[in-house]
């Protein structure tokens, strides 16, 4: 028999969703672990990190974008960490959303829906299941729900405990955002939400919610919840899960991606052609976006979607220093920003908005701008798996797509 578990406006019966039986990539594997079930059932018992009515708001300020009334700023870590999860930290990473964002308006004269990669992002995908730190095979890090960032074999171990860890986490950041918003309807109006990609399954499907009232099922992990590149096959879970909650939602887009590819994701993710509904995040890379952007958003409008159009400058323009450190340079993210921009305004659709790493520390992790070459990098590399912009070089790519 199901359990069910009441939670004020939420039901929860416990039993397996279809999508958990469907194909899944870049899952952790730790089913064999002897706390495997009744830490699913301590995390199918939680309360909601978000309430649905946050959830429907940060959905209708989508709705505006995708009209071309507003526009979006997604903002914050590559990979969160745990440690990071407390008032002080949480306090500048949304002065420093609210300080690009108040920038993003200026510029564009529109207001803006702020999101934070925050509360959540503690799952990143991998290319290897392995990797190489000081000479030694490792398993690969992906991301404090899932191993430890320490250079160890036993650390590198994947742990279910750690979900409840991230569910405590995300607790105590999305308590710290809220108590930036004020109660104001200015603040709620344009945020700041959380957002994360939806990466590792069992965590996020532990947390779908019905609301009793309507019967819609919301994923109260965070309010906007994306479906990245290596995970967005139209037959596997990812899909199939986004395609059951109400939340707003977004999809990733890569240099792959093909025009008949991306309607058939919008005829599954947004089949009643909903604005806000459902978000394109663009990762091409600053060459391949030329050639491979223009047919997918002809392809889109014809289908009559209105998806809100983002992009993510950063993900397809990651390169390898010579001594190995991962880097990007901040011209080639702007020159993918901007050549987004001028895709998308030529084909007469809006181009809402970025979606950027950034820190709100000076970190040193990307080459432009208050970091003048490889050599300064070594200063401040501080981030757990991908670099990050510095809230200076993140100023300096807003002005650029304005």
């Amino acid at each position: 028999m199901p359990q069910t578990v009441k939670l004020t406006e939420f039901t929860y019966t416990r039993t397996t969703a279809p999508w958990m039986t469907l194909p899944a990539t870049q899952q952790p594997h730790w089913h064999h672990h002897p706390e495997y079930d009744l830490i699913e059932a301590e995390l199918s018992g939680a309360l909601p990190l978000v309430a649905h009515s946050e959830i429907r708001e940060a959905k209708r300020a989508l709705g505006l974008a995708a009209l071309g009334e507003a526009r979006v700023l997604q903002l914050g870590d590559c990979a969160e960490s745990f440690s990071d999860a407390d008032p002080l930290t949480t306090s500048r990473k949304v002065r420093n959303i609210q300080r690009i964002a108040a920038r993003m308006a200026e510029r564009s004269g529109q207001q803006v829906a702020r999101f934070g990669r925050m509360a959540g992002q503690y799952a990143k995908p991998r290319s290897s299941n392995f990797e190489t730190v000081g000479g030694v095979d490792l398993p690969s890090f992906r991301g404090e729900l899932v191993n430890s960032f320490e250079a160890d074999t036993a650390a590198r171990r994947h742990d279910p405990e750690r979900m409840l860890m991230a569910y405590d986490a995300s607790s105590a950041v999305i308590r710290e955002v809220r108590a930036h918003w004020a109660g104001t309807a200015e603040e709620l109006d344009g945020g700041p939400w959380v957002a994360h990609e939806a990466l590792v399954l069992d965590y996020e499907n532990a947390l779908i919610r019905t609301d009793e009232r309507t019967g819609e099922q919301f994923l109260t992990s965070t309010h906007f919840p994306w479906i990245g590149e290596r995970t967005r096959q139209l037959d596997h879970a990812h899909v199939s899960m986004f395609a059951s909650i109400a939340n707003p939602i977004g999809c990733k887009i890569g240099p792959t991606a093909d025009p008949e590819t991306v309607v058939r994701l919008c005829q599954l993710l947004d089949p009643h052609h909903t604005p806000g509904r459902l978000t394109l995040i663009v990762r091409m890379g600053h060459e391949d976006i030329h050639v491979a952007l223009a047919p997918i958003v002809r392809a889109v409008q014809r289908a009559g979607h209105p998806v809100v159009w983002v992009s993510d400058p950063m993900h397809g323009n990651t390169v390898t220093t010579g001594t190995g450190r991962k880097t990007r340079l901040v011209s080639h993210i702007i020159e993918e920003a901007t050549a987004f921009r001028h895709i998308l305004e030529t084909e007469g659709a809006h181009a809402a908005g970025l979606h950027l790493e950034a820190a709100a520390t000076d970190v040193t992790e990307c080459v432009g701008g208050s970091v003048p070459d490889e050599k300064a990098l070594s200063e401040r590399y501080e981030t757990l798996c991908d670099p990050r912009l510095n809230p200076d070089q993140a100023l300096r790519v807003i002005d650029a797509f304005f």
